[in-house]
């Protein structure tokens, strides 16, 4: 009678010891595919050259952290979706202290504008999504999106005389 009190006093700690054990591995496999598309995204949103990049990995960590901390919730939502709109969010909430980039292929545009390029045309999101995500007008989103196309496209490229610094790498966009 008591090892059955005892196996069952036993069983939901073993249980949510597994369920934290399958928790992990499936965060951290997520991570291991996912982190550099990620990472690569939070450099462009920092702007921030790519070899020295403190403001976007911790921009990241904090995003990662957040999804992390809803696992359990996501309930067949994608989790790279989270994490990008965890990473926007936080970017979107701290990016007004510092309004310029620093030297990273975007710093021609302010954090709002960064944000919309990065989202349209690095990540491919839709249009609607962004501007849902961001509590803009979907009009204000493709205006800011190909104003700051027509700034990046204007603007000499950072090798250039006119430009500052070495050449950028190439901006990856996503397929639509």
């Amino acid at each position: 009678m008591r090892e059955r009190q005892a196996d069952a006093v036993r069983s939901p700690s073993l249980r949510r010891i597994r369920q934290h054990a399958r928790r992990a591995r499936e965060f951290e496999s997520f991570v291991a595919g996912a982190a550099g598309r990620l990472l690569h995204a939070a450099t462009l949103l920092t702007s921030e050259p790519p070899e020295a990049n403190p403001r976007a990995r911790r921009l990241l960590t904090a995003a990662l952290a957040g999804t992390y901390a809803s696992w359990d919730r996501l309930r067949g939502e994608d989790p790279y979706d989270r994490t990008r709109q965890e990473l926007a969010a936080r970017f979107a909430h701290s990016a007004w202290r510092s309004h310029r980039g620093r030297g990273g292929l975007l710093s021609a545009l302010g954090p709002q504008e960064r944000l919309i390029v990065v989202l349209r045309l690095c990540e491919g999101v839709a249009e609607e999504q962004t501007a849902a995500l961001l509590g803009l007008p979907v009009e204000r989103v493709r205006t800011i999106c190909f104003r700051s196309m027509a700034v990046l496209l204007s603007a000499p490229p950072p090798g250039a005389p006119g430009g500052k610094g070495a050449s950028p790498p190439a901006v990856t966009v996503a397929p639509s």
